[in-house]
């Protein structure tokens, strides 16, 4: 009986061990090395024999059981320590970590990835905004914030329109214990609408339940329900909430393995499963279905960017040669060819203002783009940008970029201390001096265009195929007076668009009348309201 007690409390620690901390069983995973330290030491305790000695203030030992107990120690230190040495570090394996990330392809111009995009799809709405606004939704319906509350947002693209979405979560053991079938819904905010946020509580008349997530519990937890259906020997990662384009709830779970010793995280593949059902299925990246927007966790790309630019010259390389990292957190951009991209800046080793070049990674496939020319990281554009409005003491947003009238630009939020937009800033990439804000979109894109203007050549970018000089008849022409600034808007004959301009772009502006002609350029873009570069007002030169 009294070698029966250890046993059994070896089994009950090694179950409990398993079921909570589910640790992957394969190579390259270490789980499971502290668990083998936890059985040596009951071993060692519960079979080795212990005496008081004469001065009653210490133990000797009358048997050690030690055999066993050092075998498991020594095993545990060599897996999760030694072995990972020679066979993970970068001193052995550094060119290993350099290629992780693929081929890098060389890319001409950053305009040629990133899409011309309309006023209406800029991203206005970051993370931290969709919580507050989700927040509000929630808070309007006081039965259902009590019973669950908002669980993490993710960035999704639905039917084309790109969307902040969360899951509604149990807000703690009690409630989920009173609810088990399921939280009812999920929220969804605009990331181009603030305005446009909806709490989704059914599908195809069918009431949402959201049974498995993170914050259930025991095997209604998408961890543990994984792990024990089969994905114990799998790496999982990224669990992120998605919806297919019909709105069915999903979590999806990036499958991967360790390409160098216990190192090197790459992703295989995805694990879907419906948050509903419980059923699951799994893909290769090649055949993961078109609505998951991304397989490779962000945090496997941060690192493997980073090793590319690290071992440059190999692991030896303390005078930092060539050395090049991330300027700052990877961000989520959409490109020409509606894919998702991870984008950063990357910039030398000790360098903060300035990027040597810029990177897109295609979020499914990795494929990797590097676009090697100077400009501006996000750190300098936020900067530049609060800069511009630093009496208001407002804090910019991490900046997106966009495909501006073919010129690349940052644009970003400009948020009180309450986390509310009160201004929008756009910032050339090529040159942060060039800064452009506005109480609106089209003030900010008004301004930033005034400011391109004045800055002659000194972007030294072509942009001669994108604009469109015409001469015609004013039609119609009206005021229009925003936060104190007066614009103008006109229509010209055999035009279909309405024009906007401001008198910063020509002091003839304001007293053009209906019937003047008019010589105008413009940007070719996708705009209904065109923002004109330059007017001039013919009938007046007469």
């Amino acid at each position: 009986m009294k070698k029966l007690l250890p046993i059994f409390l070896i089994v009950t620690i090694t179950l409990g061990y398993f079921y909570l901390t589910l640790p992957v069983l394969s190579y390259g995973f270490s789980g499971i090395t502290f668990l083998l330290i936890i059985i040596a030491a009951i071993l060692f305790f519960s079979f080795s024999t212990f005496k008081i000695s004469s001065d009653g203030k210490s133990y000797k030992a009358v048997s050690v059981f030690w055999k066993i107990p050092v075998l498991l120690v020594v095993t545990a230190i060599f897996y999760a320590l030694v072995l990972p040495f020679f066979t993970s570090h970068p001193i052995f394996r550094n060119q290993d970590y350099r290629n992780l990330i693929g081929k890098v392809a060389n890319g001409d111009k950053l305009t040629q990835h990133i899409a011309p995009i309309s006023m209406q799809e800029i991203r206005v709405v970051d993370e931290d905004l969709a919580y507050l606004l989700g927040e509000k939704i929630l808070g309007s319906q006081p039965a259902l914030g009590s019973q669950a509350q908002l669980g993490e947002f993710f960035i999704q693209k639905v039917n084309g329109k790109l969307y902040w979405i969360a899951p509604l979560v149990h807000s703690g053991f009690l409630k989920w214990l009173n609810n088990s079938e399921g939280t009812t819904g999920y929220v969804m905010v605009s990331a181009t609408n603030e305005r446009d946020v909806k709490l989704v509580q059914e599908v195809n008349g069918k009431p949402i339940r959201l049974k498995y997530q993170d914050q259930a519990y025991f095997q209604s937890d998408t961890r543990r329900y994984l792990y024990f259906n089969g994905y114990n020997t799998i790496g999982l990662a990224d669990f992120t909430f998605e919806i297919d384009e019909k709105g069915n709830p999903f979590w999806v779970a990036t499958k991967y393995k360790k390409e160098i010793g216990f190192s090197g995280n790459d992703a295989t593949g995805v694990v879907v499963l419906d948050a509903q059902t419980g059923d699951i299925k799994e893909y290769d990246i090649t055949n993961t279905p078109i609505w998951v927007d991304r397989i490779q966790p962000i945090s496997f790309i941060k690192n493997q960017l980073n090793d590319w630019g690290e071992y440059v010259k190999g692991y030896w390389n303390f005078s930092n040669e060539n050395k090049l990292q991330i300027t700052e957190d990877l961000t989520l951009v959409y490109g020409k060819d509606n894919k998702s991209y991870w984008y950063t800046g990357i910039t030398s080793v000790g360098k903060d203002e300035s990027a040597v070049g810029f990177v897109l990674v295609d979020t499914r496939t990795k494929e990797t783009t590097f676009y090697k020319q100077s400009g501006a990281t996000e750190y300098a554009a936020q900067s530049s940008a609060q800069g511009k409005v630093q009496e208001k003491g407002f804090t910019a947003s991490l900046p997106i970029p966009y495909n501006i009238n073919n010129i690349p630009t940052y644009v970003m939020t400009l948020k009180d201390n309450g986390g509310l937009v009160k201004m929008y800033a756009m910032v050339s990439i090529a040159d942060y001096t060039i800064v452009g804000t506005g109480n609106t979109m089209r003030e900010a894109l008004t301004a930033y265009k005034t400011a391109l203007n004045s800055s002659g050549n000194k972007l030294n970018i072509d942009s001669k195929s994108a604009k469109k000089v015409i001469e015609s008849i004013v039609e119609r022409i009206q005021t229009d007076v925003k936060n104190g600034n007066s614009f103008y808007y006109f229509t010209v004959k055999d035009y279909p668009n309405i024009f906007v301009g401001s008198s910063q772009i020509s002091n003839q502006l304001p007293i053009t009348e209906v019937g003047d002609k008019v010589k105008i350029s413009f940007d070719l873009d996708n705009e209904e309201i065109i923002d004109v570069s330059t007017f001039e007002n013919v009938n007046l030169k007469k």
